[in-house]
């Protein structure tokens, strides 16, 4: 027997006699309400609006109904809401409440130029491609993909976000260094395969401070870990001096980085360096007195020792000079676990014990950031067939990070969600339904009541207005 409902109209299970029924007619809602707290942190910081001079659009003006800016705020606006395809956008083209976050004009598409597009006040999948598929030297002549990303400009770009982050020059920064995989299951170019990570994959480089992330290059995974690191290191050293000069400058990385060209370089150049160290034989026999003081300790405690040493050392061959080591000798329940690190600080920066739980161990922190990354801004989205164009998806998953974590360094501080993940922030601050009321004069945003982190929200965006605008 059929029922007799509407066809819009969908009915669940009950809830005692009364019917539970539900259909898509409640108008303009959202489920990204978090996206105007975006767009205010945007708006402080500058950040679309510096990257968009990175671009150069050989479109026709009096063509286009998206302009360079509008195109990369919503893409990159999408990574931080949790939009990882392109494809996800031709769905997206009707909301209106994003289309306002991205300041257009008519956020209800009613006077989009062709019929089809009434309605659908963003760009659609294919408008948005054209940033990452435009080849490098592509001029107005080309017929559909012609705005040129400046690679150059937009990497400096990324080291001015963060030297504008700072109200006054700091005396040290410690930039933290290290390569991960970007696993590839396609033919795309500078595709090979990686015996450590037993996959396909790229190889790409990060560079971050604290929080702030000063670089992110895409490589092929047919080489060193450390590859480029020396030239990426120079590079970085010259932009923060020309600004902090006097700033004191420290290099941390795992034993990956500890290579002779990128230690000669920092010592030649009056930059402190903090490098892992791999151990083998000759080291683990310099410190055999420590590793038998532990295991004594140990047996005599039953709780983890440890005993730290330091001395000069220099390999057989790959280096040049000698290093300053410091030797981690602990013993735990399942056995031995020495460690060795080797640092050009002064001795008097700090003891050895300090040196390395208190300076070393922190680059952990780094890891988190590469995860929040890949994991929660899709820095590993690199589907792509050319080079170029996956290094400008990974930028653009860069500047999403880049806009979160200034949300959370600024609007978050003082909040219980000072220290959530960029994925936590999404989830809980910016996945917010949302109705949008339009009218002549006003756009007014109905947020869910029962939002259980409104207080949260409220305080963001007060402290958000409250920030200096720096654009």
């Amino acid at each position: 027997m059929k029922t007799e409902c509407t066809p819009s109209q969908m009915e669940f299970q009950g809830l005692g006699r009364r019917k539970v029924v539900a259909a898509f007619d409640g108008g303009h809602i959202s489920s990204d309400g978090g996206a105007l707290l975006l767009r205010e942190t945007d708006e402080r910081f500058g950040i679309t609006s510096q990257l968009a001079s990175c671009f150069t659009d050989h479109r026709d003006s009096d063509l286009i109904e998206h302009d360079v800016m509008e195109l990369l705020r919503q893409r990159i606006y999408g990574i931080a809401l949790g939009y990882e395809d392109l494809n996800d956008h031709d769905d997206l083209m009707r909301d209106p409440l994003l289309a306002v976050a991205l300041g257009k004009a008519d956020p209800e598409g009613k006077e989009r130029r062709r019929k089809s597009d009434v309605g659908k006040a963003l760009a659609s999948s294919s408008t948005l491609n054209r940033l990452e598929l435009t080849k490098s030297n592509a001029t107005a002549q080309e017929r559909y993909k012609k705005i040129v990303c400046d690679g150059k400009q937009l990497e400096a770009l990324l080291v001015e976000l963060f030297l504008d982050s700072f109200e006054k020059a700091p005396e040290e920064i410690i930039l933290d260094f290290d390569a991960t995989d970007d696993p590839l299951h396609g033919t795309q170019e500078g595709r090979f395969f990686h015996g450590y990570y037993n996959c396909y994959c790229y190889l790409p480089l990060y560079v971050t401070c604290g929080d702030h992330l000063l670089a992110a290059k895409l490589r092929t995974s047919n080489r060193d870990g450390a590859d480029g690191s020396t030239e990426l290191l120079a590079y970085l050293v010259e932009r923060i001096r020309q600004r902090w000069s006097n700033v004191r400058i420290i290099l941390r990385g795992d034993s990956g980085f500890a290579r002779d060209g990128l230690m000669n370089w920092c010592e030649e150049n009056n930059v402190y360096y903090v490098l892992g160290l791999a151990k083998n034989q000759r080291l683990l026999k310099l410190i055999e007195t420590q590793m038998s003081e532990a295991k004594t300790l140990h047996q005599q405690t039953e709780q983890a020792a440890r005993v730290f040493t330091h001395f000069f050392y220099r390999t057989k061959d790959s280096w040049s000079r000698s290093g300053h080591v410091i030797a981690k000798a602990e013993h735990l329940d399942k056995g031995a676990n020495p460690r060795f690190i080797v640092t050009n600080l002064p001795e008097e920066y700090s003891t050895p014990k300090a040196l390395y739980e208190n300076t070393y161990c922190a680059r952990g922190e780094m890891e988190n950031r590469i995860k929040e990354q890949q994991l929660d801004l899709f820095a590993d989205r690199t589907s792509c067939h050319t080079m170029q164009a996956n290094q400008l998806r990974l930028w653009f998953s860069s500047f999403a990070y880049v806009l979160v974590s200034a949300l959370r360094r600024v609007a978050l501080k003082e909040t219980r969600m000072a220290k959530s993940t960029c994925g936590t922030i999404r989830l809980k601050l910016l996945k917010i339904g949302a109705q949008v009321m339009i009218s002549v004069r006003r756009f007014v945003v109905h947020f869910a009541s029962a939002c259980p982190y409104q207080d949260v929200f409220q305080e963001a965006l007060h402290a958000l207005q409250a920030y200096p605008l720096r654009c």
